[in-house]
């Protein structure tokens, strides 16, 4: 109970201080993932914890899985239309570069042999803007550029999937079983696209109707039965999550829009939820055997690496102008869905899994802090204003 106690606190003071937070460089992410540090072993013990215990892995899938809901939403079919060209480079060129740019690297700075450098790139890859709310959660954003991250961080999920397990069996020195991995993927799919379709088709019944208070569970009950569905026929949860929110985006607009508020706390909760959990997983012991190769690694993964082959993607495109090009390839955040596949090469007991484990975990750390600390004043660069004057506390009138 000490963890769920712990959770308790720092979101009442998260809550508290979010204003603040949304106007300075403090940021609720990494008061959460700071709390971890603090109440786990390599704090003051309050908490044990470690990478192979099952609530680690079951709370980053579901904490991921929930995020590429919501934000599955906000990226309905014409939307993916309409930005496809920005998607498209940012998929198909920046994420391929970015896989092997951290793979050389984790070669020769950490020492890796290439299977594994690749495979660390591949866990690496993904991105999760979720950590930049000041940019994608403003709607005086530039649209096309909160699309962008958006659908860039939905999809990209899902598709590193297919070279993490490659990689690892390549490891392992076991077959790869490419037409499997296929099978998983494109059975995530379908299943994101099939449930949410028939749902809505039969929501156009007069015979199904909803009461407005419960509205907002219509979507929450597609996404847990979505949820069990993956996991029971091995489909990808990822994909199927994404694919699923942009389909309810696209056939009912209406029940999407009811969801997106609760959508949007559910996704927070989990997401804390599991930076607490991660926090207390990066202890001064798991940190301290890393040298100056490994932490030039994490250092260059996230200013060098990313923002290289973005820019790359993104040249000479006029649909962005510089300054949202910039932006674009600097937030690129490691989150939740390397945590997940970090936590499959650790568990997989392949060699040097502790090392791979431990470059991904100082990885997103440090990612976090930067990310999560750098979204206000980016947002300021884009003549974004944070928001000001927000209400406090009110004492009840007694009248």
């Amino acid at each position: 109970m000490a963890l769920v106690l712990a959770f308790g606190v720092v979101l009442l003071i998260s809550v508290s201080l979010s204003g603040v937070a949304a106007r300075t460089i403090l940021s609720t992410a990494l008061l959460f993932l700071l709390a971890g540090a603090l109440i786990g072993e390599g704090g003051f013990g309050l908490v044990q914890i470690g990478p192979r215990d099952p609530l680690v892995t079951v709370l980053a899938d579901i904490a991921l899985f929930t995020v590429l809901f919501t934000d599955g939403q906000r990226a309905n079919l014409r939307a993916l239309r309409e930005n496809w060209r920005l998607s498209g480079r940012a998929l198909g060129l920046a994420m391929p570069l970015t896989m092997v740019g951290i793979a050389v690297p984790a070669h020769f700075l950490a020492g890796l042999d290439w299977p594994t450098a690749l495979l660390l790139g591949a866990i690496l890859s993904p991105t999760d803007p979720v950590f930049a709310s000041a940019i994608v959660g403003r709607n005086d954003v530039p649209l096309r550029l909160r699309r962008l991250l958006n659908v860039e961080s939905g999809l990209n999920d899902g598709l590193a999937l297919p070279f993490v397990l490659i990689f690892l069996a390549i490891v392992e020195h076991e077959a790869s079983h490419p037409l499997t991995i296929a099978g998983e993927l494109l059975l995530g799919l379908v299943l994101g696209v099939a449930v949410p379709a028939l749902v809505t088709l039969a929501w156009r019944l007069r015979l199904f109707t909803a009461e407005p208070r419960l509205q907002a569970l219509g979507p929450m009950a597609i996404a847990v039965v979505l949820y069990g569905a993956c996991h029971l026929t091995h489909a990808n949860p990822y994909l199927a999550a994404f694919a699923a929110g942009s389909t309810l985006a696209t056939m009912d607009a209406l029940a999407a829009e009811r969801f997106e508020p609760f959508g949007d706390l559910l996704s927070e909760v989990t997401k804390f939820a599991a930076l607490l959990v991660f926090g207390a997983l990066i202890t001064p012991d798991r940190l301290s055997h890393l040298g100056v190769g490994e932490w030039a690694f994490a250092v260059l993964a996230i200013v060098l690496v990313r923002p290289a082959a973005m820019l790359l993607s993104l040249a000479r495109t006029p649909l962005l102008s510089r300054a949202e090009r910039v932006t674009a390839a600097w937030f690129g955040p490691k989150g939740f869905a390397s945590v997940v596949y970090g936590l499959l090469a650790l568990q997989s007991g392949i060699p040097n899994n502790e090392v791979v484990f431990d470059l991904v975990a100082v990885t997103i750390a440090l990612s976090i802090v930067l990310h999560s600390s750098t979204d206000v004043p980016v947002a300021r660069a884009l003549r974004v204003e944070p928001p000001d004057n927000l209400p406090t506390g009110a004492r009840p009138d007694l009248d």
